[in-house]
């Protein structure tokens, strides 16, 4: 479900990154294939260097569907920054792809907390977080993270995930499978 980049990969993801249901909200913007190309290119040598972790999100045929990313990593945190292609939205993909990347993130990497700084108009993607039991609105947990990513004014909701929260869940979840 999800993988290292393949840059084979990058005219599809281009394609589903384009609609207008997806580009308002992603976080690297790109208006060509070409420059599609080259960010793709950049991601993988920040990964290299330590400054990001990014993958391609696949469906069940393993084509792929979107990306995840955790960016500006410093001192064991980092930023979250998912799209998914607008014909796999409300499919589970999201969720799927999120409790994978943390898994790898809190288990391989380490990383102690991830935030997700969302558009307070963006739903779709509020009513996503707002489902996984592990995030927790950080406005007020994290004040002064909040003002600085509202510097001029509030256009973000901020949510963190902690690692003790959501291995914690995730151990509830297997349990409740398990059953």
């Amino acid at each position: 479900m999800l993988k290292k980049h393949d840059l084979h990969e990058c005219h599809s993801l281009h394609k589903l990154m384009m609609d207008p249901a997806v580009f308002p909200y992603v976080r690297y913007k790109c208006q060509s294939y070409e420059e599609y190309l080259f960010l793709t290119k950049q991601l993988v040598v920040a990964e290299l260097q330590g400054t990001c972790i990014s993958r391609t999100i696949l469906n069940e045929m393993g084509q792929p569907i979107g990306t995840i990313h955790l960016y500006d990593i410093e001192n064991k945190t980092g930023f979250l920054a998912t799209w998914i292609g607008a014909p796999y939205f409300g499919k589970g993909y999201n969720r799927r792809a999120k409790e994978l990347f943390f898994t790898e993130l809190f288990l391989e990497h380490q990383i102690e907390t991830v935030f997700l700084k969302i558009r307070k108009q963006n739903i779709r993607s509020k009513k996503a977080v707002e489902k996984l039991p592990y995030a927790k609105l950080a406005n007020d947990l994290n004040r002064q993270l909040y003002q600085s990513i509202n510097h001029s004014e509030q256009i973000y909701d901020l949510y963190q995930v902690e690692r003790f929260n959501f291995l914690e869940s995730s151990t509830v979840m297997q349990h409740e499978v398990a059953t």
